[in-house]
């Protein structure tokens, strides 16, 4: 008996020597596992998971969220692209305004040179007839003294060379007369082209914030606040990642004079709404805030983040300082500012305020200064960075207010001036025409503040020199009353 339990035991062993080996190997695998591989234990008695250590408690919300997210994401940079846009042909119309009004004060006082050449040359020749050539030469003939006769014989001489460069003159002023109403009506050709683009840019924003409202306005709270620490942890990754990367160089800049004013004046805008088109007092986009900051600071630079880049000096971004421009995306479609410490003052999107934000945080094109030639203000001592906290992540709907109404039919036109006559001046106005803020050309466009309508309306126009005025002007916000050039040449704006 204890023999065969002796040999049934030996012919256990293998098994139990196989159950071993296998409990080992099995031991080892789930060692060598990394402990972020499972994010949760099993459920207590309560019913509520427990997070393991190293586990991703936004693992859910990244599988559930994160390609609504990225959705969300394009949606705000197409609609920004097309606030640009907007922006763009807002500009370009005060410029072609401003033209117009040049175009029409130059014919007006060509006019008056013709007139006056006109009525002139009638005087001559009234007098040519009644006194004519004949009896000049008579009175050369019947001289008294053969010197008297040469005097008068150069005078006559004289006269006639006189008349002769007159009517040279008053023909050329009447082709520059002909030249310069050309131009006017071809400005207002141009006019016109361009009031239809700025008609059809706001509606494609119109439907661009449509698409971002109706995401927005869909979602839950619980929802929003998912992707609110979703896109900050996208955030601080990204600008980690920056900051590890060694491109924004060592150590502080110091801002030039002018860099100091438009951030100061930039950061005095924290928490003011974003709106399309806006350029201040109490609204701005992302390029009507750096624009407004850096008129406000005595430097006009375009007016959007489009014109920005392309104009203003581009600089390294281990050379950046603060002041300078943050370009982002591949269209150039947002800018910021640059005030130090890894950090920019920016206008996001709409649903959200200007706010301080990381440098990394959104891919970055690069940065252009707009006063490259003035020196650090070494005078103003070395830079601290502003001791400003970081802006929250904002995902939310937009203020009604703020949005923009399609226009309902197409865009007023101007109407073509009627051309002058000889002896007449030059009448007729353009109106209609849209204008986002009435600016001079090349500088920033004025203020605009969210309308009933939910059309941003122009005021406080910098002046030509760069002098930001604070004046308001007398504005509609309704899409079918757009800016009109008066009769004196000067521009009232209305919407953008």
């Amino acid at each position: 008996m204890g023999a065969g339990q002796r040999t049934e035991s030996t012919g256990l062993r293998p098994w139990v020597r196989a159950a071993m080996r296998c409990g080992a190997v099995l031991a080892a695998a789930v060692l060598a596992l990394p402990l972020a591989g499972a994010a949760y234990a099993a459920p207590q008695p309560d019913g509520r998971p427990t997070v393991s250590a190293g586990a991703d408690p936004l693992a859910d919300a990244k599988a559930t969220l994160g390609p609504m997210l990225d959705r969300l994401h394009e949606l705000y940079q197409q609609a920004e692209a097309a606030t640009e846009q907007y922006n763009g042909s807002v500009a370009k119309l005060n410029e072609l305004q401003e033209r117009v009004a040049d175009l029409r004060n130059g014919v007006a006082r060509q006019q008056l040179a013709v007139d006056a050449g006109t009525d002139l040359a009638s005087q001559l020749a009234a007098a040519q007839y009644r006194n004519g050539h004949a009896s000049e030469m008579a009175e050369l003939l019947l001289a008294k003294d053969p010197y008297e006769a040469v005097v008068m014989a150069e005078l006559l001489d004289s006269a006639g060379r006189s008349q002769s460069a007159f009517l040279d003159r008053l023909k050329a002023d009447r082709a520059a007369l002909t030249a310069l109403q050309a131009q006017t009506e071809q400005a207002l050709k141009d006019v016109q082209a361009t009031a239809t683009q700025q008609e059809a840019a706001k509606a494609d924003v119109a439907k661009r914030l449509n698409d971002v409202e109706q995401m927005v306005t869909s979602l839950t709270g619980a929802q929003r606040s998912e992707l609110e620490q979703l896109e900050k942890q996208q955030a601080d990754q990204a600008q980690l990642a920056f900051l590890a990367s060694g491109a924004l160089g060592k150590g502080e800049r110091t801002p030039s004079e002018a860099g100091r004013k438009a951030v100061a004046w930039a950061l005095g805008q924290l928490g003011k709404d974003y709106v399309w088109g806006g350029a201040g007092p109490d609204v701005f986009d992302c390029s009507g805030l750096t624009s407004q900051a850096w008129l406000h600071s005595g430097r006009p630079i375009p007016r959007t983040s489009q014109e920005q880049w392309a104009q203003l000096t581009r600089v390294p971004l281990n050379q950046i300082r603060p002041g300078d421009l943050i370009v982002y995306f591949g269209g150039a479609t947002h800018i910021g500012m640059y005030i130090g410490g890894g950090l920019i003052v920016q206008a996001p999107h709409t649903g959200d305020v200007v706010k301080v934000s990381q440098i990394g945080a959104m891919p970055i094109l690069g940065a252009v200064r707009p006063d490259p030639e003035a020196g650090a203000d070494d005078k103003g001592g070395a830079w601290k960075v502003p001791d400003v906290p970081i802006g929250p992540v904002r995902i939310a709907p937009a203020k009604p207010s703020t949005l923009p109404t399609p226009p309902a039919t197409g865009p007023t036109v101007p109407t073509q001036p009627t051309t002058p006559t000889p002896g007449g001046s030059a009448t007729g106005s353009p109106s209609g025409t849209p204008s986002g803020s009435g600016t001079p050309s090349g500088t920033p466009t004025g203020s605009a503040s969210g309308s009933a309508s939910g059309e941003p309306s122009a005021t406080g126009t910098p002046s030509g020199t760069g002098t930001p005025s604070t004046e308001p002007t007398s504005a509609s916000s309704t899409a079918s009353a757009p800016a009109m050039l008066s009769a004196s040449g000067s521009v009232r704006a209305t919407e953008g």
